[in-house]
């Protein structure tokens, strides 16, 4: 009697842990990073801070760039890319940046599609923001190409 009441207090745990998963789907999609090609903005100015993001979705390497009088925080991508497409980048170093203008957590960010030194462009993602080390035989395009 008493195992059979444990196997249904265990089954009701995780049909609940379950539901309360796939109910937090939804909230989970407003913290996505997402790349809009309508916000896409340029700036231009010199790295002041080069940081590697070590958790969730805010891995990979990010900078904060001084551009005149403000200073905006950029995510690029996965350290190990950029490396393989022989960039680095460093405190002092003068980019150009394409990106799309996001709000995560209530700080501002652009997510780079393109970055430009010292007149080498690293490309990051495609105009629709699809990352470039997604691989080619991913998503939507891969199934057209078929």
């Amino acid at each position: 009697m008493k195992l059979s009441i444990n196997v249904v207090s265990l089954a009701g745990t995780i049909l609940l842990s379950a539901f309360l998963a796939s109910a937090q789907v939804p909230g989970a999609q407003k913290h996505r990073m997402i790349y809009d090609p309508a916000t896409e903005t340029n700036i231009k100015g010199s790295v002041e801070d080069v940081t590697q993001g070590t958790r969730g979705r805010m891995m990979g390497t990010h900078l904060t760039v001084k551009t005149g009088d403000a200073t905006r925080e950029v995510i690029l991508g996965p350290s190990a890319f950029i490396s393989r497409k022989g960039f680095s980048f460093a405190k002092g170093d003068s980019i150009e940046i394409t990106g799309s203008k996001t709000t995560m957590g209530g700080r501002d960010y652009v997510i780079a599609r393109e970055v430009v030194k010292d007149g080498k462009t690293l490309t990051l993602r495609d105009k629709n923001g699809r990352p470039q080390w997604a691989g080619k035989m991913m998503g939507p395009a891969a199934a057209s190409r078929q």
